[in-house]
């Protein structure tokens, strides 16, 4: 399975190698799953002049779902969705995803609050089993307008994969749906129910986030702090939401959805985490701020992928070639690796350094499209 040992030893070697520093030619080493050190070898792995990346590390995803409900009313056996899940991150050079899991429900798939339990307990399983090919570690994605998120927070904030927490608040009317009409008139077509059902339904939303949501909030803030996780704050979109959120203690505003609300969160030590579809698609899906117009600004910390896994290398490497923005490729990386390794803690990847693992991505460009030709974690190769 995936977890085996990686070999001893392993050169890599005639490969344009991506570090903080810059970019080198040459050869890189591999001892025991960990970064050896750089050198001019010939011999080991023949990489062919490919680009050789830190593996990604993705914050935020919530494409788990595009498995385990491949259809609106289909719900998937957990593991094999997510072992289907697995293979499409790593396919894209991601080696450490947060796993995005909906806690509690806002209008659509009310069954997320039962799922929400036996889903972790499944991925643990296959993480444990040696299923995976990345390693996978839990966000949770806790909304505010559902009473029922707070149980489920606590019976799921201390399980070890528990890496990251986010507040979120989809009700519509405010942060990413402003526009209340154009939400419900999306909503029922994604949910496939009528007018009069919607309706009832977004009334029943509206009456719970109203009544329940400040009450969920401080909840969550306080169940991730006592646990000394990362926290975000999701979708925030005046001023307001970035000073609540860093009166919160919240440490990551992930996607805002203003230019203001991102220049207030930098002001005040906020990290920005922003999507890579957005950018890819040269704006937001829901007409939101542009991430290219946040990265001109210097206001992007950190780029997930949200609802595209492989978004984050097929972004980095656009960003390296625009000549609007002034991001090479070492710093263009880092926005997928480095950057989102160390919001959360994890030190030991995220870049090409001597004693860090070796989760590594050989990389061919076809046309200015990346492609993956292999992809190593801990030194063993698993695409």
């Amino acid at each position: 399975m995936f977890d085996a040992a990686p070999p001893a030893s392993l050169t890599l070697s005639n490969a344009r190698i991506v570090t903080p520093g810059g970019t080198r030619g040459g050869a890189l080493r591999i001892e025991e799953g960990r970064i050896a050190g750089f050198g001019t070898a010939t011999d080991g792995l023949d990489l062919g002049g490919a680009w050789l990346v830190p593996g990604i590390v993705d914050l935020h995803t919530d494409h788990v779902e595009r498995h385990t409900h491949p259809r609106v009313s289909v719900l998937w056996p957990f593991l094999p969705a997510l072992m289907a899940h697995d293979a499409v991150v790593v396919s894209g050079g991601t080696t450490t995803v947060f796993d995005s899991l909906s806690v509690g429900a806002s209008m659509k798939r009310p069954e997320r609050r039962e799922i929400l339990e036996p889903l972790v307990t499944a991925l643990a399983e296959g993480q444990a089993a040696g299923a995976f090919r990345a390693e996978h570690l839990l966000h949770l994605r806790c909304e505010i307008s559902d009473p029922a998120t707070m149980a489920l927070v606590d019976a799921t904030i201390a399980h070890p994969l528990t890496r990251l927490v986010s507040v979120m608040d989809h009700t519509p009317g405010d942060r990413q749906s402003p526009d209340v009409d154009k939400w419900f008139r999306h909503m029922v077509h994604e949910m496939e129910v009528d007018e009069e059902t919607g309706r009832a339904m977004m009334d029943d939303l509206f009456d719970r986030s109203r009544a329940r949501g400040a009450e969920v909030r401080t909840h969550v803030i306080r169940a991730a702090h006592a646990a000394t996780l990362p926290l975000m704050s999701h979708d925030d979109r005046t001023l307001a939401h970035a000073e609540q959120a860093a009166a919160e203690g919240v440490a990551i505003s992930e996607f805002p959805t203003t230019l203001e609300a991102a220049r207030r969160a930098r002001e005040l030590g906020l990290a920005i985490v922003a999507g890579a579809p957005n950018y890819l698609r040269g704006g937001s899906q829901s007409g939101n701020v542009a991430v290219a117009e946040l990265l001109a600004h210097g206001l992007v910390d950190a780029l997930a992928s949200d609802y595209v896994p492989r978004s984050p290398l097929d972004a980095a490497f656009k960003l390296a070639a625009d000549t609007a923005l002034p991001y090479d490729l070492p710093a263009a990386i880092a926005l997928v690796s480095d950057r989102p390794a160390r919001m959360t803690g994890l030190d030991d990847r995220g870049r090409i350094a001597e004693g860090l693992r070796a989760d590594l991505v050989a990389v061919r460009l076809l046309g200015g499209q990346p492609v993956v030709q292999a992809v190593w974690r801990n030194g063993r190769q698993v695409v």
